[in-house]
């Protein structure tokens, strides 16, 4: 007797289908990881941090001009994206390096979509950026004493300057096998950065071929008159790191219609981009810059404060009350009909030259009107003050940039007597941080000049109590407001000794 032992027949399942995509995406959070936890990487984003919070953190920063603000998050990304270009180079060559390449050909993943994947490992990166860039922008935003309108455009900038370098990073462990290639790209790039439009000022089209355009040195604009093509260049950015990566994977074997026709797409963009922003600076830009420096009141409105107008650009109207602060404490210490003169405050700029020409504005001969910029803030404040107290004593600006004799005494009294670290702010108000021999006393338009024995005088009488000083301000307004009278004479008014061979004796010499 045999027995059949009968083995029961299984259902044979269909053969799951590959997800190639599935795989990509897979690695792309793999590389992505390993990215963020690279020691370069990690440092640099540790830095970067830190410095957006000292930056938001200091005192100079509380009264921000946003539309300078956007452009100040673009420098500091290239250096995330230098890293994160090293540490993306370095992962596509891990394979080469290890001399594991040849056992990739039993994966369902093709070379061409490994370079994909580590083309994609690159967003986290760019995305962390945009955070920070958010981060830092609100942060300058939500302050008491901001300004101004920013521009997504050129926040975009940060973001996409990161995947720009990641992609090239991608590019160039196709297109070399060495580690030395990157180091060697990461100098030329921050090379030609450097003697790049950002650095040196120029805004030709041909600085707008690089990542970063800021375009520093002129003092605030209002941001109708910035005429920068930012939609252009992130557009331009864009396309330009759509078709690095794009062409890294092509040269990783990805010959596919569709890679083509998306390169086709990204090329078609960095062309359009780089046309539309070399255009230069719109005609009706050009126009409303010169309305804006030579008659600024075409384009103002003026507010009330006390008994003076305060006239300011559409985005500085908020900001008349602090320069009413000012004009309200020097006018508390003058004499005679000072206390009470009416002035005009106006805002002036001079924006005919762009944004990386700072020219001087020329005093205004205009009968008690006081000229204040588009900058706030630290030195800007008592500069601010030297300017009103200037106009009380010598009736206009321009007369009293002129004044280098003992009524600059009073101007500058008039100036800090009020502040509550008078001595402090006079050593921040001269050109050369001192408080004692003579001195440039920094103004919103021409500077004016001390001699020494002022010098001298001023520190004695911001050391004494504020009341004493007034009184006798006010008392003999007449004479210390006088081109004639010598320092020697105000010294004794105001109750200061005067010193043996003092300089300017008869109150027209500016030596000393």
């Amino acid at each position: 007797m045999s027995t059949v032992l009968e083995t029961p027949a299984r259902s044979v399942e269909p053969a799951r289908e590959a997800r190639p995509w599935a795989a990509v995406a897979a690695l792309a959070r793999f590389e992505a990881r390993e990215l963020r936890l690279s020691l370069s990487f990690g440092g640099i984003s540790l830095l970067y941090v830190g410095w957006i919070v000292w930056q938001c953190a200091t005192r100079t920063g509380d009264y921000p001009v946003l539309q300078d603000i956007d452009r100040a998050t673009q420098s500091l990304p290239m250096l995330v994206g230098l890293s994160v270009m090293l540490c993306v180079n370095r992962a596509v060559l891990r394979s080469h390096r290890d001399d594991t390449e040849r056992h990739f050909g039993v994966l369902v993943v093709e070379p061409w979509r490994r370079t994909a994947a580590h083309a994609l490992s690159v967003v986290p990166a760019a995305l962390f950026v945009a955070v920070c860039v958010t981060v830092q922008f609100t942060w300058e935003a939500l302050k008491p004493g901001a300004v101004g309108h920013g521009s997504p455009a050129e926040l975009a900038v940060g973001p996409l300057t990161v995947l720009l370098f990641g992609a090239f990073g991608v590019l160039l462990g196709r297109l070399v096998r060495s580690a030395f290639a990157a180091p060697v790209l990461l100098v030329f790039l921050l090379f030609t950065q450097v003697l790049g439009g950002s650095a040196s000022g120029r805004t030709d089209w041909t600085a707008w071929l690089a990542p970063v355009v800021t375009e520093t040195g002129a003092k605030p604009f209002p941001s109708d008159l910035l005429g920068r093509p930012a939609a252009w260049h992130a557009l331009y950015l864009l396309g330009l790191a759509l078709s690095v990566a794009v062409l890294a994977v092509l040269v990783g074997g990805g010959r596919t219609r569709t890679v083509q026709v998306v390169l086709a797409g990204a090329l078609a963009l960095t062309l359009v981009g780089a046309v539309a922003q070399s255009g230069g600076t719109p005609a009706a830009t050009l126009a409303a810059r010169e309305r804006a420096s030579l008659t600024p009141e075409k384009v103002q409105s003026c507010r009330e404060h006390g008994t003076s107008t305060y006239c300011a650009f559409p985005e500085w109207e908020g900001r008349t009350a602090d320069w009413a602060g000012v004009v309200d404490r020097v006018q508390g210490l003058a004499g005679g009909s000072a206390g009470g003169e009416r002035l005009t405050v106006r805002q002036r700029v001079d924006v005919r030259g762009g944004l990386a020409d700072d020219f001087a504005l020329e005093p205004s001969a205009v009968s008690g009107q006081v000229t204040v910029g588009t900058a706030w803030g630290g030195n800007r404040v008592p500069e601010f003050a030297v300017a009103v107290a200037s106009v009380l004593v010598a009736g206009n600006e321009k007369a009293g940039s002129t004044v280098c004799d003992a009524r600059m005494v009073t101007i500058m009294w008039l100036a800090l007597g009020a502040e509550s670290d008078p001595m402090a702010l006079f050593r921040h108000v001269r050109l050369d941080d001192s408080v004692t021999g003579s001195a440039v006393v920094l103004a919103p338009t021409d500077p004016l000049s001390m001699t020494a024995e002022q010098t001298r005088i001023v520190g004695e009488l911001l050391k004494e109590p504020r009341y004493g000083v007034t009184a006798k301000v006010k008392a003999h307004w007449a004479q210390l407001i006088s081109p004639r009278t010598s320092t020697a004479r105000v010294a004794e008014l105001l109750g200061v000794p005067a010193r043996t061979g003092a300089a300017d004796p008869d109150g027209g010499s500016c030596e000393g």
